[in-house]
Parts: C-alpha cells; sequence; structure tokens
C-alpha cells in the first residue's frame, strides 16, 4: 500500500472492517512497525520528533477517564512542548471552538458520548500540529457536532495542514475529501477524486419498469451488475456502454415509467470496488457503522 496526501489536503481513507485502515494509521504514528515501507513527512522518514507534528485521534479513544478535561488536554499540550501558558491558551481556544469550554472541570467519565469525542478531537489539535490522522472521529456525533468537526477540518487544511481520516460514514467522506482511498485487505484499491473515481466505475441507470422480473437486464451489452430497489432497477453499464439497449430491453418487459442516468455516490463506489471480494466486505459501510 502506497499513498500521499498533500499540504491542505483533506484524505479520506475508506474499507471494510479489517481492511487494514486502523493499521496504517497506527503505523504512521509508530505504534506498530510496518513489515515493509515506510512513513515520510516532508520528503524525510518519521521519527519520534516528527511524530509530534502530527494530532491523532485513535477509533478506541485514548482520554484519561478520570482526569478533568481541562487539565488532561493542557498536560497533553505540554508533552507535545508548548509551554504551561501557552497550553492553557490553547485548550480554551479548542474547547470554546468544540463547544465544550463549560466542561473544563468535569472528568471525561462523566461526559456524553458526543463531548468525549469532542473533547478527543481537542486532544488532537491542541498543540497546534502540522498533520491530522483521524480515525472514525465522526462516530457518536450528532449533526451538529458534525457541522462542527467539519468546519474545524477545513479550516485546518485551509491553513495548509493535511488530514487523513477514516469513516464508514461514506456521505460524509464524499461531502468533504479531496480524494479518497479505498483499502481491501491490506491494499490500497482506488484512489483520487470520487469524481475521478466515478469516470472509472461506469454509469448508473435507473429504470421504473413494473412488470420486469428480476435479473432482466443481466443479459444485455454493457451491463455490470444490476439489482433491484423497490420498484426500480438500478443497472450499472460499463464505461462508455450505449444505454439504448438497456432502454429496449426494458421496453420488452412492459411499460417503461421512468428511465434516467443517476451520479454514482461513494458508497455504490465502495460497493463495485469490493465487490469481487465478497469476504472483505461482510456488511456494508451504514451497517459498519
Amino acid at each position: 500500500m502506497g499513498f500521499s496526501v498533500r499540504p491542505g489536503e483533506l484524505f479520506g481513507f475508506v474499507g471494510a472492517n479489517g481492511a487494514g485502515k486502523t493499521t496504517t494509521m497506527r503505523i504512521v504514528l509508530g505504534v506498530l512497525a510496518a513489515d515493509s515501507g515506510e512513513v515520510r513527512l516532508d520528503g524525510r522518514p518519521v521519527d519520534a520528533e516528527r511524530r509530534r507534528r502530527i494530532g491523532y485521534m485513535p477509533e478506541e479513544r485514548g482520554l484519561y477517564p478520570r482526569m478533568a478535561v481541562g487539565e488532561q488536554l493542557r498536560y497533553l499540550a505540554e508533552l507535545h512542548g508548548l509551554s504551561a501558558g501557552d497550553a492553557r491558551r490553547s485548550t480554551e481556544r479548542w474547547t470554546e471552538r468544540l463547544g465544550v469550554a463549560g466542561r473544563l472541570g468535569d472528568e471525561v467519565q462523566k461526559l456524553s458520548l458526543g463531548n468525549q469525542q469532542r473533547v478527543q478531537l481537542a486532544a488532537a489539535l491542541v498543540h497546534e500540529p502540522d498533520v491530522l490522522v483521524l480515525d472514525e472521529p465522526f462516530s457518536g456525533l450528532d449533526p451538529v457536532a458534525v457541522d462542527v468537526m467539519s468546519e474545524v477540518l477545513r479550516e485546518r487544511c485551509a491553513a495548509g495542514a493535511p488530514a487523513v481520516f477514516s469513516s464508514h460514514q461514506l456521505d460524509l467522506v464524499e461531502r468533504l475529501c479531496d480524494r479518497v482511498g479505498i483499502v481491501r485487505d491490506g491494499a490500497l484499491v482506488a484512489e483520487g477524486t470520487v469524481d475521478g473515481l466515478r469516470a472509472g466505475a461506469g454509469t448508473d441507470v435507473v429504470v421504473d419498469a413494473p412488470q420486469a422480473r428480476p435479473g432482466w437486464a443481466d443479459a444485455v451489452p454493457g451491463v455490470v451488475t444490476s439489482r433491484t430497489e423497490g420498484e426500480r432497477t438500478v443497472v450499472t453499464l460499463e464505461p462508455g456502454a450505449d444505454d439504448q439497449p438497456l432502454l429496449h430491453a426494458a421496453l420488452a418487459t412492459g411499460p417503461v415509467h421512468g428511465f434516467s442516468r443517476r451520479r454514482t455516490t461513494l458508497t455504490e463506489l465502495f460497493r463495485h470496488t469490493v465487490a469481487d471480494h465478497p469476504e472483505a466486505a461482510p456488511e456494508s459501510p451504514e451497517e459498519a457503522a
């Protein structure tokens, strides 16, 4: 597996459970040793000093549950080299920005899961890192908190900090990310912008043919897959395939009430990418979330 993230870029890292996302992030942080290859920052191998420039948010949250929020964030900031005064000011800044400034004196374990998540992000940001590596940062957040976290990520990237985050919430990945990497069985099997990945994934056509039987489109030239969604059939065509044979086949089944091309979502791209390896995707991204 190999990929790079440019300054100011938001990179989405997606894959089924067990595909290797968290393992990759732990290798970046030095928690695990790589079997081969190396991690580079600014073109140089990442050592302990350079890792201090990374803000990391683990999937299994790493906060001290009985320690007060403010005390904990100041402590973590000082561990990364900030002075006591800078640590205090940064703690105040990020807890205010993330909506937990009123909980500085509370123990982490007494916070709601959503507020714990906000504090965990503050812990990744409090030392003003040059790089962000976030494992499932949106898990368990309500819509308001998702919006706040999304704004923070955009702001950090606009300031030049690259960010890598993993998520099973592919709609968020699609909306936020400049580029996406799809991991399967420990290998990066697709990488690029969502539009770029769409260009190589074929075209989806939605057909409303109420009298059509299941599988009616499977033998049509250019058809890759077809599936039923309610009373409609969603057919994926090969890149560049003509949709007219599909229309003729649909009309042969009876009345056709609708026939339209549909913009492929990242969720559908994900499904197409892992389709040849169903064992790598025992559940859909939505179910895994």
